[in-house]
Order: structure tokens, then sequence, then C-alpha cells
């Protein structure tokens, strides 16, 4: 569904990915985990549109992303949830549900999903009328979650969603994800916590200073002793 072939990033003089070739399959729930500052945001807003690679190509079902507008990408069944969440705090709840619609016109469809992210994240609903920026962090990040679902993607690119999330809230996204994967949705994760991420990934590709040094199956990764002392804690 998402092809990566030989990426290449530069921050002026700086050459923060170098060379990069993942997929995602249909279906998949694929992880992308290395320290801080491994190149894994720069991946995302490259394949998004909201950086410039220097050379190489990303596919999304054989269109051409790099040449492509990022509010065309989303109109492709793209969506991001960004890292930091980047919800709008001063619109309400409801009014950032909305904006994740901007480029639908179908009313009967925007109120039918929103009601489906109102029954996903129950607190929400609670919070309908309440401006975004007084929401606890857990609740901004399933309202950033839920406005990226309000585009009705088929693949969904997730940075960083536990970052200052409490353990029982981390559960709770992590969950929320492996349903949404459920349904049918690709899910492409940017994740620190390395445990979580492979736990409910498919396969994953392991970054260290904007390579990718190791990629495979999930859950043999959670099993190797390289991944494990260098990114568990173990």
């Amino acid at each position: 569904m998402l092809k990566v072939t030989d990426l290449n990033v530069h921050y002026g003089a700086i050459h923060a990915i170098r060379g990069v070739s993942l997929e995602v399959n249909q279906g998949e729930i694929v992880s992308l985990i290395g320290a801080n500052g491994a190149g894994k945001t720069t991946i995302l807003h490259t394949i998004t549109g909201l950086k410039k690679a220097t050379s190489g190509a990303v596919e999304l079902e054989g269109r051409n992303l790099l040449t492509t507008p990022p509010h065309q990408i989303v109109t492709l069944g793209m969506a991001h949830v960004p890292e930091g969440r980047h919800i709008f705090s001063q619109m309400t709840v409801q009014e950032n549900l909305e904006m994740g619609a901007y480029i639908r016109s179908d009313r009967a469809g925007i109120q039918e999903d929103m009601a489906d992210v109102f029954r996903r994240f129950p607190r929400l609903q609670e919070r309908r009328s309440q401006l975004a920026g007084t929401l606890s962090g857990g609740e901004q990040q399933m309202l950033a979650i839920g406005r990226a679902l309000m585009v009705r993607p088929r693949i969904l690119l997730m940075d960083e969603p536990s970052m200052g999330l409490s353990p029982l809230l981390v559960k709770e996204i992590f969950s929320i994800i492996r349903e949404l994967n459920a349904t049918g949705m690709t899910v492409l994760l940017v994740e620190q916590n390395a445990k979580m991420a492979l736990s409910i990934a498919h396969r994953a590709y392991v970054m260290e200073t904007g390579t990718i040094v190791m990629s495979g199956n999930a859950a043999d990764m959670l099993q190797d002793d390289q991944v494990r002392k260098a990114y568990l804690g173990a």
C-alpha cells in the first residue's frame, strides 16, 4: 500500500535520512522504532509532504507522493496524527473533529463518523463543547486520533501516540490502535515505547541515525537479544 524507496532527506548540510526503504502492506500495523533523533518523525513528514525529500521515492498505491501537495495527499486516504498532537486549542472538541472532515461534503457521513468517534472515545463526547486546550494530555491524544479518523482514512500515520501519557492511558491508546486495525485500517506507527509498539505490530523497522538497521516480524523482534538490550531495557 505504501512504499518508500531509497529515501534521502537533508536539513541544510545535515543528511538526516540516508537511503531508507520500507513498505507497509494493506491491513498491517508496521512500527518504526528507534532512539530520539533517529529520523522517524522526518520520515513521516516526508511521506505526508511536510518535508521535501532530496531523492528517492514515496508511493501510495502506486501514486508518487513526492510530487503531491500535502492537502491532496489527505484526499488519497492518508491521515497523520502528529507528534505533540497539534490540536486546535482555541476550538471546541466538536470543532476540532469538524476540521478533520474539512475535505468532505457528505454531511450524513460526517455525522455518522463523528458519532463513531464519540462511541470510541466517550470522554470526548462528554467534553464536546469544551475548548480542546483545556483537555488532559490523554484526552488531547484521543482528540488528535479522532480528528484524523474524520478524514475517513485507509492508512493512518501515527507519531509517538504514547508520549507523555500515564501507563494506563498508553494501554488504552494502543488498544484503540489495535481495534482500528481490526476494522481494516492500515497503520504506520512511530513510537519510542518499543515494547508496546512491537506488541501490537505485524512487522517493524529499527532506525538508527537516519538509516534502517533491522527489519522483520515484530513478535520475533520482541525476543531478539539485540533489540531487547538496545530498546526494551532488557
